[in-house]
């Protein structure tokens, strides 16, 4: 099992690296592929991807008596893990029937819509301040391994810097930053007036079935009360094994009173994106990106269609940067009302069940209020290998910072938040 793991994982990443990301694939190995899963990271580098590039398609083979694991690229939700024994028969997977945004079609609009004249040349050349960034990319600073950095104050870019082989248009896999673009997703659907019902899981609404108690609200806050078998952080069947996310998310049993303990977990985001597709099948994550000016976002789905909207967003540091602007902005966007009005208020408000540790929960969204030298309003979007996005709307101010951090050597996001609000007026 380990070896078919670690070849959907490799088929996968590679996929993804090479046109979501429009990575080498050096560059692929070298971050993507390191610092991973512990029991596939000796495999995956023993294994061969084997690349075709007109069909848009890598196969990573694991034994000689099975068939090669494939991930498939599509221009609208970027790659797809296909099950062991999949074969291109001409049949098409769901996103390959949509339409959106080509990727940088509108870079050359204003930012933030694109990216012309993004930046503010008054900040962007203080010296304490570049320094500052610059330290970001040094592991004694603030640990971890930074592969970018753009902070937005007022609405123009102050400050950008990425590591070599890295730029703007680069997308990195978000990681655990998706959960809070999934939440983000739930507002898009509900402002677009559709109802996402109060038993959101349609499986659970039969008789006697105790999950009927989960809302939607659970299941944002990370309270559904689900058992799963992990700490709640992975989901291999789906990220590694081509599992369809609806038949692995649904079938947990209920452990703990819905709203009574905080379990953080793929399967309550992925179970609430689920719900928001149900009330509203024909709205989709990509509508809401390419509204935003996220062109290079992609929201990966499985085969079946149904989005991994836990970890499997891969997206540039701006189009982080532009979903941090539309928070600032209270869900508005060039006038017009992307998220309800008090969505913001809604995901940060801790009413839910919360963490032990220094970070509060509010609906998908980290909560940084106990931070020292941190405003009580900054709330932010945390993934794994340090992606992160702070928004502290009483300073007008977005945080970006990616990276590719090993397990022991994590970015402080805390510290450097504290140490870029000091340069701040």
């Amino acid at each position: 099992m380990d070896r078919a793991q670690a070849a959907g994982y490799k088929a996968q990443f590679v996929c993804s690296g090479l046109w979501n990301g429009n990575k080498t694939l050096a560059d692929i190995e070298a971050d993507e592929l390191t610092g991973i899963y512990p029991h596939v990271a000796a495999i995956v580098p023993t294994l061969k991807a084997d690349i075709d590039e007109p069909a848009h398609q890598v196969s990573v083979a694991f034994a000689e008596d099975m068939p090669p694991r494939v991930a498939r690229h599509n221009p609208v939700t970027g790659c797809t893990s296909m099950p062991i024994g999949w074969t291109s028969d001409g049949t098409r997977l769901p996103a390959e029937a949509l339409e959106r945004a080509i990727p940088g079609s509108a870079d050359a609009l204003a930012w933030p819509m694109g990216d012309a004249d993004a930046s503010d040349p008054r900040i962007m050349m203080i010296t304490p301040f570049d320094t500052l960034v610059e330290s970001a990319f040094e592991a004694k600073a603030f640990g971890g391994k930074t592969s970018g950095v753009v902070i937005v104050h007022k609405g123009r870019v102050v400050q950008e810097r990425y590591k070599p082989g890295h730029d703007m248009h680069t997308a990195q896999r978000t990681w655990s930053v998706a959960k809070s673009i999934a939440g983000t997703y739930v507002g898009f659907v509900r402002q677009k007036g559709f109802n996402i019902p109060d038993v959101p899981v349609r499986e659970w609404n039969v008789g006697g079935d105790p999950r009927k108690r989960i809302t939607l609200d659970h299941l944002l806050r990370m309270g559904s009360g689900l058992v799963s078998d992990s700490p709640g952080n992975r989901t291999d069947a789906v990220y590694m094994g081509a599992g369809e996310v609806r038949q692995w998310t649904t079938l947990w049993p209920m452990l703990h009173q819905p709203g009574s303990a905080f379990r953080y977990s793929n399967n309550d985001i992925l179970l609430a994106t689920l719900a928001a597709r149900d009330a509203a099948p024909d709205l989709h994550p990509h509508q809401m990106f390419d509204a935003l000016g996220m062109t290079r976002t992609w929201a990966e789905t499985d085969w079946q269609g149904n989005y991994i909207l836990s970890s499997q967003v891969w997206t540039t540091a701006r189009d982080m940067a532009r979903m941090g602007l539309l928070y600032l902005n209270d869900g508005s966007w060039n006038g017009q009302r992307i998220l309800p009005e008090g969505w913001r208020d809604y995901v940060t408000r801790p009413s839910g069940p919360q963490p032990e540790g220094p970070f509060g929960y509010g609906a998908s969204f980290w909560l940084m209020s106990k931070s020292e030298g941190v405003p009580a309003d900054a709330f932010a979007a945390f993934g794994n290998r340090g992606q992160y996005l702070v928004m502290i709307p009483s300073r007008d101010l977005v945080i970006v910072r990616r990276g590719y951090d090993g397990p022991d050597d994590q970015f402080n996001i805390a510290k450097f938040t504290a140490e870029v609000l000091k340069q701040i007026r």
